[in-house]
């Protein structure tokens, strides 16, 4: 049960506010220490860590993460956003929800992006949650589709929780397969991810969108149409090109180089980082102050994704030399239902580990110690990868804790309740849940987009 006490006593660490990179890795060697002293744990075990973390810095892979962090950063301080935003308005707002399917669009844009569900629900909800108060609208509907679409950088590529979710799939499908006794194994890539998640996470927007002109056709006052004489003047042609044009093309030569089998994820990702900043240099934004701005908030990101790294490789180490994975895979092994029952317990717990940790967090503990037993049992990784996602995007929009939540609140008037913004998000979780179930039921939905791209 050492495993299980292990796993326990990093969530009450992090529950109590301490670092999640230094509780991991102190938690790791606390319990490593008390089993040499007790003689229960073998300390040549951990000659073992050196190699993995020059594996860390050597992963060519994950060099995709800074890269993508800094086109995120790039994009969220250029006021592309806001751009879109006013752009989107002006072409949907006419129609009674255009302004709500505006929101939809940008955050899915803002969202593919920066991949970081925080960043887009707090500039989302400083820019249009006031302009959607300001002309009507309901606030429940308001903030919950703003931190729907705020959640959505957990699915649609190019997403930094895919980049990161993907490298460590692949670890563990590698070692499912010598596991049982394959030697030449087959491979699951960052790509296979991202063309994996593209079906659901546009399914998912669609969804959205339904939802929000289906409220406006039975009560145009929850979502009014903006009316000709509050349209700013001005070419609506021009503008569109200048604001939507470029962040597509963008967007596009990232995912479209992926696709085309052009570039590997971490070359899109060094496409997307030049693309970014020339778009702001463009735009007359990259300026000094904004300059160092993006630098040290690029640099922090990635610091604190590569520390957390480091942390989790040393808790999994002592996880395994305690027999941590030999435990689950008994514990799955003796559950009635088995595939079923195995992979329906780990979408119950991710979810609720959600609550309380990040998906950097959950990616590099959770699915290293449950991947390759489930993977062993004959899960699709792709398809398990997309589960994940979508599961964790549930999470973090699900009342009282959910992360975008918090967030949301964070920047929401005194004068719209908690209770109202709960109330908003409620139907987009049931959407979310049924993108879940869908995919759940019929994993082509996942799995043959990348069978297309990706012909074995």
């Amino acid at each position: 049960m050492i495993p299980l006490l292990m796993f326990l006593v990093v969530c009450l660490a992090l529950m109590l506010g301490y670092p999640v990179a230094f509780t991991l890795g102190g938690v790791a060697l606390i319990f490593a220490g008390l089993g040499v002293a007790l003689g229960g744990f073998d300390p040549s075990l951990l000659n073992a860590l050196p190699n993995r973390l020059y594996g860390i810095m050597e992963n060519q892979t994950l060099l995709a993460v800074p890269l993508f962090v800094l086109m995120g950063v790039i994009l969220e301080k250029s006021r592309v956003a806001e751009n879109l935003l006013d752009t989107m308005g002006r072409l949907f707002g006419r129609f009674p929800g255009g302004l709500g399917i505006s929101v939809t669009l940008v955050g899915m844009l803002m969202a593919a992006s920066t991949g970081i569900v925080g960043a887009t629900v707090v500039t989302m909800g400083l820019l249009a949650l006031p302009t959607m108060i300001r002309r009507g609208y309901d606030p429940a509907l308001a903030t919950g589709s703003i931190a729907a679409t705020g959640t959505l950088g957990q699915i649609i590529p190019p997403s930094i929780a895919l980049v990161l979710l993907g490298d460590v799939l692949s670890n563990a499908y590698q070692q499912a397969q010598l596991n049982m006794g394959i030697f030449n194994a087959d491979t699951v890539s960052v790509g296979d991810l991202f063309v994996g998640a593209l079906v659901p996470g546009l399914l998912m927007v669609l969804l959205y969108m339904a939802y929000i002109i289906t409220r406006a056709l039975i009560n145009p006052a929850l979502a009014p149409a903006i009316r000709d004489s509050e349209q700013q003047q001005g070419s609506l042609l021009l503008d569109c090109l200048r604001g939507l044009v470029p962040p597509l093309l963008l967007i596009v030569a990232v995912l479209g180089s992926i696709l085309a089998g052009l570039a590997t994820p971490t070359e899109a990702a060094a496409v997307g980082a030049v693309g970014a900043t020339l778009l702001a240099a463009w735009q007359r934004q990259l300026t000094g102050p904004n300059l160092w701005e993006i630098m040290l908030s690029t640099t922090k990101v990635t610091c604190m994704v590569f520390a957390i790294l480091i942390g989790a490789t040393l808790f999994s180490l002592v996880f395994r030399g305690f027999g941590g994975e030999e435990m689950i895979h008994r514990v799955f092994e003796a559950m009635p239902g088995g595939v079923f029952s195995a992979m329906l317990l780990v979408m119950v717990v991710i979810f609720l580990l959600g609550f309380i940790l990040d998906f950097i967090e959950i990616t590099f503990v959770v699915v290293p110690i449950v991947g390759p037993v489930l993977l062993a049992m004959g899960i699709d990784p792709v398809w398990f990868g997309v589960m994940i996602a979508v599961n964790l995007q549930t999470s973090f929009l699900t009342p009282p804790f959910g992360f975008a939540l918090f967030y949301l609140r964070g920047v929401t008037p005194d004068s719209i309740p908690t209770l109202t913004i709960y109330r908003g998000v409620a139907p987009f979780i049931l959407i979310q849940i049924v993108t879940l179930s869908l995919i759940a039921i019929w994993p082509s939905l996942a799995t043959w987009l990348p069978d297309i791209v990706y012909p074995s």
